[in-house]
């Protein structure tokens, strides 16, 4: 919509051609933002995450890439007090959270054969999404893993009554922040290599 309404105004003559980069180039430094401010939040309050918020942070894990476009994903969003106190287990912040979504992967969907384990690539891509998603919404959250730990997929599927196409790569505690961490700064040249292993930037 606000490339849309940026296109109509340049059409009008409202703004010059640096104005629409100036603008577009504001949208990608927000989004970069996100990216780079995102971090792990494990203290939320006590406050609700609305039905609203959920659904867009379910709708942008489902944006993410996969291969072949096979969608081999299934999210399970637990709002239960009740329930959520079962699913934390040994993590407590699961327990404070206002929701967790339980990213899994569906094996009925997943590709055949050696190439069945992109299913673990194209959910984590999707996990990624709602961290982002919940970090733009003003939601903290944090990324604990299942899988591949046999005794964690066991405890989660017993939990949710997961059948056993459906296997839980992750659970995502999210809620309003009741901590305030600064993100860390991983960036390092040296994990960096250019046209081949150990090159260097032309």
């Amino acid at each position: 919509m606000k490339k849309l309404i940026v296109c109509l105004m340049a059409m009008m003559g409202v703004l010059t051609i640096s104005a629409q980069q100036k603008v577009e180039n504001k949208d990608a430094q927000v989004a970069i933002n996100n990216i780079m401010t995102r971090t792990s939040i494990r203290q939320y309050t006590n406050e609700p995450v609305s039905k609203a918020d959920i659904e867009t942070m379910l709708r942008a894990g489902m944006a993410a890439p996969t291969a072949v476009n096979k969608q081999p994903w299934h999210f399970v969003a637990v709002t239960n007090k009740d329930k959520l106190a079962e699913l934390a287990g040994r993590r407590g912040m699961i327990k404070q959270a206002g929701v967790a979504i339980v990213v899994c992967g569906n094996l009925d969907k997943a590709l055949q054969g050696k190439a069945q384990d992109y299913w673990i690539q194209d959910c984590s891509a999707a996990t990624e999404n709602i961290l982002l998603a919940a970090h733009a919404l003003g939601l903290g959250a944090v990324w604990t893993g299942c899988y591949p730990m046999e005794d964690r997929v066991a405890e989660v599927s017993k939990v949710l009554k997961l059948p056993k196409n459906i296997v839980p790569l992750c659970v995502i505690a999210i809620g309003h922040p009741a901590e305030q961490p600064k993100p860390k700064d991983k960036w390092k040249p040296e994990n960096v290599s250019y046209n081949e292993f150990g090159g260097k930037a032309e």
